[in-house]
């Protein structure tokens, strides 16, 4: 009885540390005592998303930066949803901050997402499957809520460059227009719509827009060698 107080309170401790961290940022910011203490060990009766990565400019690794982006975005929606509760916290651990922990799980690439369960140790699918899948907040959001009960509805903070280039241009052409308003000619030219049009054609045909119609995986092993 005295065994199973203790840890109701150690329990208690735990999640109360959590949500206050969780109430200053979304992302909780572990090191090795951290991730052992509040991830690994038990009790546990939340579910904990670790996004294993190397931010450090040194690192090189403009992956983890984008996958850390839209990592954030998801933290974000469920940090300031109504859903929001304690049975799920998301972390993070750079591996300039937990080499050790990198070491203990024998991981050697990064970004990685895994999901740690209330109970148990995790298996093979609370694994994201990053380079299938790729890492939009959006498919982070359906694999979490296939693992777990939790449904996160994603929010993404309003994008204006599109809006501000769009008005540019616009301005730029009327610009352009009312300059030449007495002497138009310059739009029946036919080479210059020509190379307008070739312009377009190029595009729909490069390959960032059959990436974006197809959505292929961010990257993959090559089947010969094993060579991401």
């Amino acid at each position: 009885m005295f065994l199973c107080s203790q840890l109701q309170n150690l329990l208690a401790e735990k999640v109360e540390q959590l949500m206050e961290w969780s109430s200053r940022r979304s992302v909780i910011r572990m090191n090795g005592d951290k991730f052992r203490r509040f991830v690994k060990a038990p009790p546990r009766n939340y579910s904990v998303l670790v996004m294993f990565t190397a931010l450090q400019p040194q690192r090189q690794c403009s992956v983890c930066r984008q996958a850390n982006e839209e990592y954030q975005v998801l933290a974000n929606s469920w940090r300031y949803s109504s859903a929001f509760s304690n049975k799920l916290f998301f972390t993070i651990v750079d591996y300039d901050e937990g080499a050790d922990v990198f070491q203990q799980l024998n991981m050697n690439s990064a970004p990685t997402f895994m999901h740690f369960p209330p109970k148990g140790k995790p298996k093979r699918a609370d694994t994201f499957d990053l380079q299938r899948i790729g890492f939009a907040a959006e498919q982070l959001a359906k694999w979490i809520a296939d693992r777990t009960d939790v449904h996160i509805r994603v929010f993404r903070p309003p994008n204006y460059s599109g809006t501000i280039a769009l008005a540019l241009l616009v301005s730029l052409v009327g610009g352009l227009l009312y300059l030449r308003r007495n002497n138009l000619e310059f739009i029946y030219n036919k080479t210059g719509w020509a190379m307008a049009a070739l312009c377009v054609v190029f595009a729909m045909t490069s390959g960032q827009m059959w990436n974006h119609i197809r959505g292929p995986p961010y990257a993959h092993k090559n089947p010969q060698n094993g060579q991401v």
